[in-house]
């Protein structure tokens, strides 16, 4: 398996509130595992958020007595929203802090994902295709057939987020279980990616770049900031 992982700031936001976590090798019960979260907030709520998210579903993962990867990640996920919500709960200027997240592992063909909130999970293989289903308002306008979904991207609500971790006493993940091959691709990424640009062109940026997945991510930073960068950018790569 070949990794790349690369968070930007973007052009407009004056900090990254993006946290993500690479890991190739054995993690608890885990052969590895990838993450990218997405923090709201103010600057530091943000910024705080997504590190716990990140450093709170490591740790948990490191040590739970759970035995099957979808029973883990929702034991990690539930300690992290829970240390997330009493955490905002402690301190005044992180009063409301929360943040979106997905993260998967790969083992013997498979990869198990989780998300809550609208950052994706991608798999290519001869073409693009969204695994995860965003937690968001537009979504569920998609879901209703309000709009279609290649409005999202532009629709003046694409940012309410109807699932998070931190905001509420709990959480319930997604979780979603993908044959994985060699050559297969997957893309974590945050929503300052997929609100900059469309999947087909995500899709032309891997297959251009097809076996380079470090020249992948970094066009793919590119070009969301070339498409105004409005907001922080996270991607994750694994390559099969």
């Amino acid at each position: 398996m070949n990794t790349f992982s690369v968070t930007d700031m973007g052009r407009v936001r004056t900090s990254n509130q993006d946290c993500v976590f690479c890991e190739e090798n054995e993690i608890g019960s885990f052969p590895n595992l990838f993450i990218v979260a997405d923090g709201m907030g103010g600057h530091r709520a943000g910024d705080t958020a997504s590190r716990m998210c990140v450093e709170m579903v490591a740790e948990k993962i490191r040590t739970t007595d759970k035995t099957t990867p979808v029973s883990v990640f929702e034991q990690a996920i539930d300690a992290a929203n829970r240390a997330i919500y009493e955490e905002s709960g402690k301190h005044i200027e992180l009063s409301g802090m929360g943040t979106t997240m997905v993260a998967v592992t790969i083992a013997g063909g498979m990869a198990v994902i989780v998300n809550v909130g609208d950052s994706r999970l991608y798999h290519m293989r001869e073409d693009l295709r969204q695994i995860t289903v965003d937690h968001s308002l537009v979504e569920e306008m998609v879901q209703s057939g309000e709009i279609q979904k290649d409005e999202m991207r532009t629709h003046p609500n694409k940012n309410i987020i109807t699932r998070a971790l931190g905001t509420d006493t709990s959480v319930r993940p997604d979780c979603f279980e993908i044959e994985v091959r060699k050559g297969d691709v997957l893309l974590l990424c945050s929503d300052g990616l997929t609100n900059m640009l469309e999947d087909d062109r995500v899709e032309k940026i891997l297959q251009e770049h097809q076996g380079q997945i470090e020249q992948a991510g970094r066009e793919l930073i590119r070009q969301a900031n070339e498409a105004g960068g409005k907001d922080n950018i996270s991607v994750i790569l694994i390559q099969i």
